[in-house]
């Protein structure tokens, strides 16, 4: 998704950066006391069953995690790094670090618990529509010790207002809704973090596992998907946002997807293949990005002698041919699709892939069912800093055999964003609404960057076509039934 502040530069890895889950999305000041929750409405989808003791748990439980998150992004480095702009594109850490805070406090403090600002002086220092990314590091902002502290007293605040908020009667407080966006939005924030410091120059900082062995996948390359009426979007997952609302119906035509995400070693053929030196494969735009720029690779690779070499989380490393490529802009995977005779899905063939089930005729909320993820369904919340061999998480396939749509990378789709029929922007319509037209392609699926609570089956994220420094791949699709 995309930061409302796009960056500048000549880099073409640039972003205007995550909600996403691409990415993140950052939230706008929010409206206080009453006149939020005249903003929000009087009622919201959920389960009336769920009793508030557990929509709090889960509140809890999502919070804590991405404030777990936060402090591992922002404490191993040191000070000069959270102050340092990493790239023009995006933000200081520490500017991260207190928007956060700043967010929480307006929308749970403020919004819905009815309390007095406490910072009021800060809240245009971190309003994203205010301040392009590359304006941040000149702003007042709060150093690192004080941004830390901020945050820590907003959400001791924070769960108070939680332990004693009524979860039913308005759309923002319904099913703990407001909780929820400002989960998603901390966690869209720590994969924009991750982002930079994937951009960041210097020393490893981060480390994780390696996803575990898997067999080499060995099964068909392409699955068909049948046409027909399939329900797209959704209008009861409780702290599902608004541009993936209302359920709706699509009917499709016939047409194949890969089964897992296009490999680095099919994208080196690509390249090998002169791809990047055929304008034929290329749109206008396209074309003239690549060349204004000299891209001849994914961002991150660079050659010497026979083979390619990428950098990751401040280590070089020979480039895995098994893995999903990364960081690919739209441009980048769109002519990959011409060349292999092929095209990117559309946002509609893509959700219909993971979540239609044939036999019952229903939408489900993950390709593997309506469980939320487990480890053994797909690579997400930062387990690992990589995507998994293409082909992995049997457990995780869509009822029609095509696995790793959810984690590992974001997927580039031929569709622009647009809204659903129904839209209604909510809470605020600067989290979609603006961002609605041709200038920005939808992602999907999610990367090993996104956290659960910021990854379904109906979640959008979009971006610039331009954009490659985000954890974004892509498969492709071809029409009809043989």
């Amino acid at each position: 998704m995309t930061d409302p502040a796009p960056g500048t530069g000549t880099a073409p890895a640039g972003t205007t950066a995550p909600a996403g889950t691409a990415g993140t999305t950052t939230a706008p000041a929010a409206p206080t006391g009453s006149t939020a929750a005249a903003r929000a409405g009087t009622t919201a989808p959920g389960d009336a069953a769920v009793s508030a003791e557990t929509i709090r748990e889960r509140a809890l439980t999502t919070l804590t995690a991405a404030r777990d998150r936060t402090t591992l992004l922002t404490t191993c480095v040191d000070e000069p790094d959270l102050t340092a702009q990493h790239s023009p594109l995006m933000s200081p850490l520490v500017w991260d670090l207190a928007h956060i805070g700043n967010q929480e406090e307006q929308w749970i403090l403020r919004a819905v618990g009815g309390r007095d600002a406490m910072r009021p002086e800060i809240d245009s220092l971190y309003d994203a529509f205010e301040h392009p990314r590359a304006e941040r590091p000149r702003l007042p902002l709060l150093p690192p010790a004080e941004a830390r502290a901020y945050a820590a007293e907003v959400r001791g605040r924070v769960l108070d207002v939680l332990e004693s908020a009524d979860l039913h009667g308005t759309r923002l407080t319904e099913a703990g809704f407001a909780f929820g966006m400002i989960a998603q939005h901390e966690q869209q924030h720590d994969e924009t973090m991750l982002i930079t410091h994937q951009l960041r120059i210097g020393p490893q900082a981060l480390t994780a596992p390696d996803p575990d062995p898997a067999p080499p996948y060995t099964g068909p390359a392409e699955v068909l998907v049948p046409g027909g009426p399939f329900t797209m979007g959704t209008s009861d997952e409780p702290w599902a946002l608004d541009n993936e609302r209302p359920a709706h119906r699509r009917d499709l035509a016939p047409f194949h997807i890969d089964t897992a995400p296009v490999t680095n070693g099919a994208y080196q053929a690509f390249i090998a293949d002169g791809g990047y030196d055929e304008p034929r494969w290329w749109t206008a735009e396209g074309w003239a990005h690549i060349r204004r720029h000299s891209i001849t690779a994914p961002l991150f690779w660079r050659r010497e002698g026979e083979q390619w070499l990428r950098r990751r989380f401040g280590v070089t490393e020979a480039v895995p041919p098994d893995e999903p490529v990364l960081h690919v802009c739209w441009y980048e995977a769109d002519a990959y699709a011409r060349w292999a005779g092929r095209r990117l899905p559309t946002e509609a063939e893509w959700e219909k892939a993971a979540r239609h089930d044939p036999v019952s005729g229903r939408s489900r909320r993950y390709p593997w069912g309506d469980a939320d993820p487990a480890p053994e369904h797909a690579n997400l919340g930062q387990r690992h800093l990589r995507p998994a061999p293409a082909g992995s998480y049997p457990a995780g396939e869509s009822p029609l055999g095509v696995r790793q749509l959810i984690g590992d990378v974001w997927e580039w789709t031929a569709s622009d964003l647009l809204p659903y029929p129904g839209f209604r922007a909510f809470p605020y319509k600067e989290y979609s609404e603006v961002f609605f037209g041709p200038e920005y392609k939808v992602l999907r699926g999610g990367s090993f960057a996104v956290d659960p609570v910021a990854c379904r089956g109906t979640f959008r994220n979009w971006d610039h076509p331009v954009r490659r420094q985000i954890f974004c791949g892509f498969r492709t699709a071809r029409s009809g039934a043989v």
